[in-house]
């Protein structure tokens, strides 16, 4: 007999049959379970793969805001430099345009000074012997050198008077000169390269220390020039301390250079002085006085120029009294047979001597020694 609510007993048929069923429960519960864990799974996958989804699009994003960004700050940086370097040309301009108005104010007192001394240059009479007319170039003249040519030891000059003469013992070179006796040298004949300028130019300014002193009195130098001294070293005539007093032969005129810059300004502004010169008259002698130039050279070209009619001898030995070799290489040159001609100067130097030669004249037409 089986108890109202008890538990049937597992041994018989009904007890298998409700364990049965809770198995089943169990097991469905345990299926429904097993589905619900799937389902999460799947949902929490689904989940992560959109995080991650999230997580690429955020880094993309993120990164094109840094590199936005970086645009940004490089053309920001660009900006700043072009601010910058504008600031460094605007200030080179600047500088150029201070120093350009510095030149401008320095070459304007140039010339204003160069205008007051051009009007009041010492007056010289002159007497025009050329010829005018479109012909005339008179914005250049002509320059004579004075060129002083050392000379080697053991060295000859020899100037013809054809150059085709001279032009014929070059070609020739090598030449043996009989010096009697049979006795003879053997010389060798080389062209005279002479460096000429071919452009000078030379810029002006007035001397702050010079004066130059005109319109003077035919008189014996040395008392002029003491005179002079005496006169303009007094502070009552606007002079000072003299330091030097030179005399110009070739204008007539003289220069006194002062010791201090502070005078020459004020002695030409007053322009003429009236200065005791000669005792034996009466009334003073009225010299003019203007500033003083002094010359600097602002561009030099030079060429080198070939003699014409002149050839250098080389090699020659110290055998003979320097005379006689002169003359003997002068006799032999002379010979037309020898190829020479006409000789119009010779000059030897022995070796062991210092000589110069000097030209005075270089061109196809002249040539002077």
């Amino acid at each position: 007999m089986v108890l109202p609510g008890a538990q049937p007993s597992e041994e018989t048929l009904e007890g298998i049959m409700v364990l049965i069923n809770d198995y089943k429960k169990k097991y469905e519960q345990l299926i429904q379970e097993q589905e619900d864990m799937v389902t999460s799974r799947v949902g929490q996958r689904e989940m992560t793969e959109k995080f991650k989804q999230r997580t690429v699009k955020l880094t993309q994003s993120l990164k094109e805001d840094q590199r936005l960004h970086q645009e940004k700050i490089g053309i920001e940086k660009a900006k700043v430099k072009l601010m910058k370097d504008e600031d460094c040309k605007l200030m080179k301009d600047i500088l150029k345009v201070e120093e350009a108005l510095k030149e401008e104010e320095s070459e304007n007192k140039h010339l204003t000074q160069q205008t007051e001394v051009f009007t009041a240059v010492p007056e010289r009479k002159v007497v025009f012997k050329g010829s005018t007319g479109k012909g005339v170039d008179s914005q250049t003249f002509d320059m004579k050198p004075h060129i002083v040519y050392p000379m080697e030891g053991g060295t000859a000059l020899i100037t013809f008077a054809d150059e085709v003469v001279a032009t014929k013992i070059l070609e020739l070179e090598k030449h043996q000169v009989d010096l009697g006796a049979e006795f003879s040298i053997t010389v060798e004949a080389r062209p005279v390269r002479l460096m000429l300028p071919s452009l000078v130019e030379i810029d002006s300014e007035v001397s702050p220390l010079h004066i130059l002193v005109s319109n003077l009195p035919k008189m014996d130098i040395e008392m002029l020039l003491s005179r002079l001294e005496n006169h303009f070293s007094k502070t009552k005539h606007g002079g000072g301390e003299v330091d030097d007093c030179e005399w110009l032969p070739d204008s007539g005129t003289v220069v006194i250079a002062f010791v201090k810059n502070n005078f020459a300004r004020g002695l030409t502004n007053t322009e003429y002085h009236d200065v005791k010169l000669q005792h034996n008259k009466q009334k003073m002698d009225r010299v003019r006085v203007t500033p003083f130039l002094n010359g600097k050279i602002t561009n030099l070209k030079t060429k080198m120029l070939t003699c014409p009619r002149t050839v250098l001898l080389t090699g020659i030995p110290t055998i003979m009294e320097r005379e006689n070799l002169q003359d003997l290489l002068e006799i032999y040159f002379q010979k037309m047979s020898n190829g020479g001609g006409e000789i119009e100067a010779i000059l030897y130097n022995p070796l062991g001597q210092h000589t110069s030669a000097l030209f005075e004249g270089v061109s196809t037409d002249e040539e002077q020694e």
